[in-house]
């Protein structure tokens, strides 16, 4: 099943980056590195099949559905692609490595996990979310669980922009078909076979998956590099966007093999 998606772009050079944002978020989540890695790759950033601007796929999508929709992007734009995954696109850039490893030149997995079907209470959490959304809506769905991803110092603004991207971005399937393929997942068997070289990175405040998730990754992984992004929750790259960019470009430099060059974390 062929699934259409919305993507965002940032950059016209070098290599291609593209970034698969949490379950309940958008493109809208990577503002910061669309405008500050614009300089020095191809940014893409996708709203994932159903989805803010995607249309609603045409059937339920497992986890393997979203990892192929994420091939056919990189298939549209190029021959291979750096992956950015968050969270649950972290869970995704995971096993479209293992799907597609031709097309995965490395991977950078930021405050993500194995996926939580490595727990039978997470499993049944994350099925009840979309439940909870249909019983709420959007917006009120947003009100109660944006606050959480973020650090319990960050600025108000910040909050507000993570809860109104997730009002404008969640509605049903997508959500749902999202909420259970995290549910099923347990990357724990696979992470060994991944190739690609990553990246991991974490928000020492992360309340979500947490630092213990994030280290199971990157101790799984075989070519790993793992960095714990300070004063950061759930969405570092939101929370500490010049740090989480800088990190992006030197994982970059090594594997892209990316020119020195100035580096200006916003516009």
């Amino acid at each position: 099943m062929t699934v259409r998606v919305h993507v965002e772009e940032a950059g016209s050079a070098g290599p291609l980056l593209l970034c698969l944002h949490g379950i309940g978020s958008s493109s809208a989540a990577f503002a910061a590195q669309l405008d500050g890695l614009r300089d020095h790759v191809r940014v893409l950033a996708w709203d994932a099949p159903g989805y803010a601007k995607s249309p609603d796929p045409g059937g339920p999508l497992d986890l393997d559905g979203f990892a192929d929709a994420a091939a056919d992007v990189i298939r549209s734009y190029g021959a291979s692609a750096h992956v950015l995954g968050v969270s649950w696109g972290g869970v995704i850039a995971l096993r479209l490595a293992v799907r597609h490893p031709d097309l995965v030149d490395s991977l950078i997995v930021a405050d993500s996990g194995p996926g939580s079907g490595t727990d039978p209470a997470k499993a049944d959490g994350m099925r009840q979310r979309a439940a909870e959304l249909a019983a709420l809506g959007p917006r009120d769905f947003a009100e109660r669980r944006g606050p959480r991803l973020v650090s319990p110092d960050a600025p108000p603004a910040l909050v507000r922009r993570v809860v109104d991207t997730m009002a404008a971005s969640v509605r049903l399937p997508g959500y749902a078909y999202a909420a259970d393929s995290m549910a099923t997942a347990d990357l724990r068997p696979e992470l060994p076979s991944v190739t690609a070289p990553a990246l991991v990175l974490c928000g020492d405040q992360d309340r979500v998956t947490g630092v213990d998730a994030s280290q199971v990754i990157a101790g799984a992984l075989h070519k790993t590099a793992y960095v714990i992004v300070k004063d950061a929750g759930h969405l570092a790259n939101q929370e500490q966007p010049g740090r989480f960019n800088a990190w992006v470009l030197s994982h970059l430099r090594i594997t892209a093999r990316l020119p020195e060059q100035e580096f200006a974390p916003c516009r």
